[in-house]
């Protein structure tokens, strides 16, 4: 492989590689690499990972803060339509 010449999935295999295991002189040897390169890249992608990850987490938790607040809103619109009631009936009885 020539230096410097790789794609995202040919790093990605490399990474994979690399985090397997066995021996990473000769994985980088074979591909024309030095092992800092390996692992800045093996770094980069595990942040990614993380803030993958991260952000599906987040994902689920903006969705249950959605649903609470729609249920507040409920609740909300409920109690302005009975105190809307109870002010109609006050006038009405002449309170």
């Amino acid at each position: 492989m020539v230096k410097g010449k790789w794609n995202g999935e040919q790093k990605v295999a490399i990474v994979l590689e690399g985090i397997k295991g066995g021996n990473i002189a000769e994985l980088c040897r074979k591909n024309g690499m030095s092992q800092a390169q390996l692992y800045r890249w093996r770094e980069e992608f595990l942040k990614a990972g993380k803030k993958a990850l991260s952000s599906a987490c987040e994902g689920h938790e903006q969705k249950q803060v959605q649903a609470q607040i729609r249920e507040l809103e409920r609740i909300i619109g409920r109690l302005t339509i009975e105190n809307q009631i109870l002010k109609k009936t006050e006038e009405l009885m002449g309170m």
